[in-house]
């Protein structure tokens, strides 16, 4: 199996435990800002760390990106925060695994991205694979009575999907300014600059707009930790990934989220499934093979 893949399916699979942390942290009183900054506030500095100690052991210095690296990277970093502050108040719409199954319409969005912004194009087999999940999300959007794809869900999650389409697609652009380097280590600086970026911009807004939330997350940090914890290590693995294969790739074999989302769901949560989500799930689920099949045949 490529290592594209299996890094994905990791990264996927801490991100749905983030997900997870972050909505309890929704439910024990914290706003959906203060919910998304504890993403970036605990991140930030294990980035900055991961990153200092891989170049340190690596023997290589530091590189000093240009303008294009920054645009890259600071329009992906906006992009993702708008993207998880939509998740997180999402949650409170559906429930945990139908809500996450909302964000997955960027699967369509970034190989449409990928191919106008960085000119890498997607095999007939990877848009057909394409084409079944996104079958699958649709019907992951009815809801009898709560509007369908016109409900308030379905446009916060649609939405989410485009911001978090138009992230990967950044953190793709800002890694490959970063060549020659080796993989990891374009895609751990990468993350570190995009994390300290978030964390400031999120903290100026809090403090702006939510008067008292700072401290709040600050003295949840027993809780929120973890959830910068997740993060972190979640957007290393994506990072990565970025840094081996086409976005539209990695995050088409990311809806492998379904799954793990599905099992928090019923497991935590104890959320039930209809059976037209459940069908939506399945959908999801045969598409991922033909993503990987369409990735070899490109």
């Amino acid at each position: 199996m490529s290592l594209w893949v299996l890094v994905t399916l990791g990264a996927a699979l801490v991100q749905s435990l983030r997900f997870m942390l972050q909505k309890q942290l929704k439910g024990a009183g914290l706003s959906t800002g203060g919910a998304t900054f504890s993403r970036f506030l605990f991140g930030a500095p294990l980035a900055a760390l991961a990153a200092v100690a891989t170049f340190s052991a690596t023997g290589t210095e530091l590189p000093l990106p240009g303008a294009r690296f920054w645009a890259f990277a600071l329009t992906g970093g906006a992009a993702q925060v708008a993207a998880t502050f939509l998740t997180v108040a999402l949650f409170s719409l559906r429930n945990f695994a139908v809500g996450v199954a909302f964000t997955k319409t960027e699967t369509v969005q970034v190989a449409a991205f990928s191919a106008l912004v960085l000119g890498e194009a997607i095999s007939p087999t990877g848009w057909v694979a394409i084409g079944v999940g996104f079958l699958g999300l649709l019907a992951l959007t009815h809801r009898p009575g709560g509007g369908g794809i016109f409900s308030r869900a379905a446009l916060y999650g649609v939405l989410a999907g485009m911001l978090f389409g138009i992230s990967a697609i950044g953190y793709r652009g800002a890694t490959q300014e970063l060549l020659p380097l080796s993989s990891f280590s374009r895609a751990i600086f990468t993350l570190a600059c995009v994390t300290f970026a978030q964390s400031l911009g999120m903290a100026l807004y809090l403090r702006a707009r939510e008067p008292g939330e700072l401290g709040r997350v600050v003295r949840a940090w027993q809780r929120t930790i973890w959830v910068g914890v997740a993060g972190v290590v979640g957007s290393a693995g994506w990072f990565t990934a970025f840094a081996l294969q086409n976005a539209a790739y990695v995050r088409a074999l990311g809806q492998v989220e379904i799954v793990f989302t599905l099992a928090i769901s019923a497991v935590v949560f104890h959320e039930r499934l209809r059976p037209r989500e459940g069908l939506g799930i399945a959908l999801v689920v045969v598409s991922l093979i033909g993503i990987v099949l369409g990735a070899r045949g490109a």
